[in-house]
């Protein structure tokens, strides 16, 4: 569904992404690891077509996004650091917007059922998104998500600032969309999640993909003095 061949970039003749190849099928989600500059967000980039490959390519749902664009963003759904609504509309009046960009028209009983699964109250529904904290801002960006039925969902930091609780409730949105069959690819810092949440682990350093692994196969205490020694090599 999600998928990278042979995917590199560079700024001005400086790597910033190499040879990068990985699979993300149906169901699963893949958390990309790494400091800042280790190419996680030139990785989501790439697949939203905010950037062109300057070798390989990244697929989603068998279409090479950048000679298919329309195609592939089609099946994208993406919820970055931060989620930019429009203030002045509700979250319910953002979701409908949104949906109608998608050519999708829904009736506000099915609205209330995409903002429900996401997790938002019934009581945010009809607030101005300006009121909105991070957690439900994000909320409404998972359930913008589900009214378009994207298959691929792209996130870069998206537990950044969320106090604990709201982490929590992501996470377990996150798994929630995996059930539906939705491949989701993160960018993250955030160790702890990406080992609750993930399905599959990538530590990415200075461009490259050094490591990968299914957290199952290793204990909390394990990823992190694995992240770490990769992030101290040269």
């Amino acid at each position: 569904m999600i998928e990278a061949y042979n995917l590199s970039k560079s700024f001005n003749g400086q790597p910033a992404l190499k040879q990068l190849n990985l699979a993300v099928a149906p169901g699963e989600i893949y958390a990309l690891l790494g400091a800042n500059g280790a190419g996680k967000t030139t990785t989501i980039h790439l697949f939203l077509n905010f950037l062109k490959p300057d070798e390989g390519e990244a697929r989603i749902d068998g279409q090479n996004v950048a000679a298919n664009p329309q195609r592939a963003r089609a099946q994208i759904a993406y919820i970055p650091e931060n989620i930019q609504l429009y203030p002045n509309l509700s979250g319910m009046e953002n979701l409908a917007y949104f949906s109608a960009l998608t050519g999708k028209k829904y009736e506000r009983a099915e609205l209330e059922m995409f903002l429900t699964e996401a997790g938002l109250e019934p009581e945010a529904f009809d607030k101005r998104a300006r009121y909105y904290s991070k957690g439900m801002r994000q909320k409404t960006g998972i359930a913008i998500a589900l009214a378009k039925q994207a298959k691929a969902l792209l996130l870069d930091e998206p537990t950044s600032g969320l106090d604990p609780q709201a982490s929590n409730e992501f996470a377990s949105l996150l798994k929630r969309l995996s059930e539906y069959g939705i491949a989701t690819l993160m960018a993250t810092h955030d160790l702890f999640r990406a080992k609750e949440t993930a399905t599959h682990i990538g530590i990415m350093r200075s461009g490259e993909l050094v490591q990968s692994l299914r957290p199952k196969e290793i204990g909390q205490a394990g990823l992190e003095a694995l992240y770490l020694q990769q992030m101290s090599q040269p």
